[in-house]
C-alpha cells in the first residue's frame, strides 16, 4: 500500500505537465472512447492461467475497452505523436471483473517513484522545434540522438524534457526513444499495446510462472506518415466508429513468458525477445458504446483490479499505480467498483 500522499503527489505531478487540464477529467488519457465486445480464450489459455476468463465457458466473456490519447490536456489532437491507452475491463459476473491496462510504449521510463517525480519535472510540454538536416547531422556526430521532427500540425511536446532527462539517466534512454518514433495510428485497432509490468499466472497444480502481457491488432499495425496530408485531430474516434459499422475488429491477447535472469521489478528493461509467447485469447470488438459516460468516462480501471489466477510482482511503480489510480477516481468523482482489488 502505498502513502495516500504519495498517491496523491503522483497524480499531481502528471496534471502540472499540462497547463490547461480540467478537473474532473482523468490526469493522462484525457481523451477516450468506450468500445463494447467479448473475449474468448484460446485452447491452450487454460494449461498456463487458472483465472477465470482464460477457463472454457459457454458464452464468450464481456469486456469493455477504452482507448484514449496519452495527452492530459483536454485538447484532442489524433495526430500528433503520443502513446495511446488500451484499458479492457473483462466481465466475468456478479462482482467479479478484472482489468488489463495497456499501452503503445514498450516500457516505461523510470524504474521507481522517486525517478518518476523527477521524470515528471522535466516532461513539461514546450513549444515543438523542427530540426535542420545540418543539425541533425551534428547531432549524429556528437553522438546524440537527433530531434525527432513532429507530425505536421504539432506545436507542443514534451519530447525536449524528456530527451534531456534521458542524456542523464540511462534506464530512461530506451523508453524516451521509442516514444519520440511512435508517431500516430491510423486506427486505434491498428496499434500494439503493451501492458508494460510483470504478473504472475498461475497454471493448474499451481505453477506460477512471470509473464508480460500484450495486445496485438489481427489487421496489422499502420500509422500515419510525415509525408502524408495531416489528419484531423479528431479522426481516431471516427474512424473506429466507421470501422465498427461495418465489420468487428479483433486483437490477440499475446503473453510473454519470463525466464531465469529476467528483471522482474524493473518495466524499463525489456525481456529478449526470444522469451516464448502464447496466445491467451482473441477481443472481438463490436460497437462504440452508447453510453459514453457509464462505459468509458465513469468508468475506473486499476491495474490492481485481479483475480485468482493473477497476481501483481513487487514492482515497486505497479504498486504506486494502484492507489494513484484510486486517487484520480475520487477527484473525478466516480463511484467505487463493488469488485476494487482489497
Amino acid at each position: 500500500m502505498v502513502d495516500p500522499s504519495v498517491a496523491k503527489r503522483l497524480v499531481d505531478s502528471i496534471i502540472a505537465d499540462f497547463p490547461d487540464h480540467k478537473a474532473g477529467t482523468r490526469p493522462i488519457h484525457t481523451i477516450g472512447i468506450g468500445v463494447k465486445g467479448t473475449f474468448e480464450p484460446s485452447e491452450v489459455a487454460r494449461s498456463y492461467c487458472i483465472a477465470e476468463h482464460f477457463q472454457p465457458r459457454p458464452d464468450p466473456v464481456k469486456v469493455t475497452v477504452r482507448f484514449s490519447n496519452g495527452s492530459g490536456s483536454p485538447a484532442q489532437h489524433d495526430g500528433w505523436n503520443d502513446v495511446r491507452g488500451m484499458a479492457t475491463r473483462f466481465h466475468l459476473g456478479g462482482d467479479r471483473a478484472t482489468d488489463l491496462i495497456a499501452m503503445t510504449l514498450g516500457g516505461f521510463f523510470v524504474r521507481s517513484v522517486d525517478e518518476f517525480f523527477d521524470f515528471t519535472k522535466d516532461a513539461l510540454q514546450t513549444k515543438v522545434k523542427r530540426e535542420s538536416p545540418w543539425c541533425k547531422i551534428l547531432d549524429m556526430l556528437s553522438l546524440k540522438p537527433p530531434l525527432q521532427n513532429p507530425p505536421p500540425g504539432q506545436t507542443q511536446s514534451g519530447d525536449a524534457g524528456t530527451l534531456a532527462y534521458a542524456d542523464k539517466h540511462r534506464f530512461a534512454q530506451l523508453a524516451v526513444f521509442q516514444a519520440g518514433m511512435l508517431g500516430a495510428p491510423t486506427s486505434y485497432v491498428r496499434a500494439v499495446y503493451h501492458a508494460v509490468h510483470t504478473f504472475f499466472v498461475v497454471g493448474p497444480g499451481g505453477v506460477r510462472r512471470p509473464v508480460r502481457f500484450s495486445w496485438k491488432p489481427v489487421a496489422g499495425v499502420e500509422t500515419t506518415k510525415d509525408t502524408i496530408k495531416a489528419p484531423a485531430d479528431d479522426y481516431l474516434q471516427g474512424e473506429l466508429r466507421a470501422r465498427l459499422e461495418q465489420w468487428p475488429a479483433r486483437m490477440m491477447l499475446m503473453m510473454m513468458i519470463g525466464e531465469a535472469g529476467d528483471v522482474l521489478e524493473d518495466p524499463s528493461v525489456p525481456w529478449p525477445a526470444r522469451r516464448a509467447r502464447v496466445v491467451m485469447g482473441t477481443l472481438t470488438l463490436e460497437e462504440v458504446a452508447a453510453d459514453q459516460l457509464a462505459d468509458c468516462e465513469k468508468m475506473s480501471f486499476n491495474p490492481w483490479r485481479l483475480v485468482p489466477g493473477i497476481e501483481p510482482s513487487a514492482d515497486p511503480l505497479l504498486q504506486a499505480r494502484r492507489d494513484a489510480y484510486e486517487d484520480s477516481r475520487k477527484r473525478r468523482g466516480v463511484t467505487q467498483c463493488p469488485f476494487l482489488p482489497k
